[in-house]
């Protein structure tokens, strides 16, 4: 979600970036691609990352393509709460903006 002048009052409890996304509620599926991309970071070197695709396969088994953008909102959303970065080449990108293939890495603190 991306910063809007007319947030700047309320930042802070800003939680959705339009009615849609309000009207949308989290889902147990959701929930889960996104406790599963944390786990998935988990079990991996601090600097290592994983493409949502990991993601969607250990949650959706056989019907994984489905899940591959909620796969890619969840980490926008881990993006937001400031857990993990999304990737491309290598280089931090703008999540809102990213097109193609994707990376998720934890946040690099320090």
């Amino acid at each position: 979600m991306q910063w809007r002048k007319s947030w700047a009052r309320n930042w802070d409890q800003v939680r959705y970036c339009s009615d849609t996304c309000r009207r949308r509620k989290l889902t147990a599926t959701d929930e889960a691609l996104e406790a599963c991309i944390l786990d998935l970071l988990d079990a991996r070197a601090g600097s290592a990352t994983i493409c949502p695709s990991e993601a969607a396969r250990a949650v959706g088994g056989e019907d994984w393509r489905d899940l591959m953008e909620p796969a890619r909102e969840a980490a926008r959303r881990l993006v937001a709460r400031d857990e993990v970065e999304i990737t491309q080449g290598g280089h931090v990108v703008d999540p809102s903006h990213a097109k193609g293939p994707i990376r998720i890495r934890r946040v690099r603190r320090g």
